[in-house]
């Protein structure tokens, strides 16, 4: 429990919301006036934002300009609790709550205190899938409030062990994308052809066929085991087959079982961005739920004495994604595409079926070696997450005063 006196928000603190001119009317927008939106906080702080408005919108709207210095929170959807300081005078939108400066609380102090209740807010939360929370919620929080020299104590303490803990998710993310590298680099080097001891060829020639699926009807919904799922490509672009990333079929009696996706199937995504469209993975287990292709994944069925694992990491090194990104149209900047005969066009070096499985060894035992890195770097930034929690919790509890005697932390 704090060692300090607590108020409720509400008691200390002014807070207001914005809101949002009428979109129809084009005098509203286009103005010098920065526009915050809820998805533009959590990026410390804002100088600058994606839409300003005129001082026509905000005499004739509830939009408001607050001062900066203002302490923003998100109220609303998928951002809620996100926070930010203004930098600039700034309006915002009805989905962010102002709470503005007094001589009682130090805001940086509070942005701490509500960073480190975000979690409890978000539980009182009302709504669906992405809950909202009201000015009411928040001016009722419980805000302990030592002396304000304590509290410029306790956020110089604050700052200084985040900045110890940023420095140390530095260097995890640095180990992180060295490893992303060095899975690219073995990839690179056991499937290179540069002396050319193996045969080129065209993964058309090492293909039976390629499936597409159907285009259905489907909501968003993950589907239940009894009920029919048609994959997105969001299912085969990270790596891996993620089985839940799947809509439900509306209209069940175009269903026809051939475009079931099955143990073994090697998926290719034709649609996505210029980076990465034509993914491919290998589907390793058979899927829990009824899912089918869609026309945006495609099935690879290879020819007999080929390994499909030999073909996977062939079509993920650079020389394969270079190949692809060439051969895919669309807009640069947008969604791009690869046809099925341009995907039989794409070159791979093909040793014979021994040298293949040989070289997958060799890969796997690198990648796995990677991977349990990787495990170890992920959970380390999990920790440093945890640690922050723990500091937080420690300063709004007192145990993080400093004495003007002493240097070490009370407790501590």
């Amino acid at each position: 429990m704090s060692n300090y006196p607590t108020y409720k928000l509400g008691q200390i603190c002014e807070t207001t919301s914005g809101g949002t001119p009428n979109r129809k009317n084009d005098a509203y927008y286009g103005g010098y006036i920065p526009w915050v939106k809820s998805g533009e906080l959590g990026k410390g702080t804002i100088y600058d934002t994606e839409e300003k408005i005129t001082e026509e919108a905000v005499k004739e709207s509830s939009a408001k300009i607050f001062p900066k210095g203002t302490l923003l929170i998100a109220l609303y959807g998928a951002t809620i609790g996100k926070l930010g300081f203004l930098g600039v005078p700034a309006a915002t939108n009805q989905a962010v709550c102002g709470i503005f400066e007094n001589e009682k609380i130090d805001l940086q102090f509070l942005s701490y205190y509500l960073f480190h209740k975000r979690n409890d807010l978000i539980a009182q939360g009302t709504g669906g899938a992405q809950p909202n929370i009201s000015q009411t919620i928040l001016k009722n929080l419980s805000i302990p409030l030592p002396p304000l020299a304590t509290q410029h104590q306790i956020v110089s303490r604050i700052e200084t062990l985040f900045a110890e803990l940023d420095k140390a998710e530095e260097r995890l993310r640095t180990a992180q994308q060295q490893l992303k590298t060095y899975k690219q680099a073995v990839l690179n080097h056991w499937l290179n052809n540069d002396e050319g001891k193996w045969e080129t060829v065209k993964l058309g020639e090492v293909l039976q066929k390629i499936e597409a699926g159907k285009s259905f009807r489907c909501n968003e919904k993950v589907p239940a085991l009894h009920e029919k799922g048609i994959v997105k490509i969001s299912a085969v672009t990270w790596g891996e087959f993620m089985e839940d990333e799947c809509k439900t079929i509306i209209n069940e009696e175009l269903y026809n079982p051939k475009y079931r996706i099955h143990k073994g199937d090697l998926l290719m995504s034709r649609a996505n961005t210029i980076q990465l469209v034509g993914n491919c993975v290998l589907v390793k287990e058979e899927p829990r739920r009824d899912i089918l292709l869609s026309d945006k994944v495609l099935r690879l069925v290879l020819c007999d004495e080929i390994d499909s694992n030999y073909i996977l990491y062939s079509l993920k090194t650079s020389n394969c994604r270079n190949q692809i990104q060439i051969m895919s149209t669309g807009n640069q900047d947008s969604m791009r595409n690869i046809g099925q005969d341009r995907i039989k066009k794409i070159e791979i070096p093909l040793p014979p079926l021994s040298e293949q499985q040989r070289i997958v060894e060799e890969i796997e035992s690198r990648l796995s070696q990677a991977s349990k890195s990787s495990a170890c770097i992920e959970e380390a930034l999990q920790q440093t997450e945890a640690l922050r929690q723990s500091i937080l919790k420690k300063a709004f509890s007192g145990e993080l005063v400093v004495s003007t005697s002493s240097t070490t932390t009370k407790g501590g």
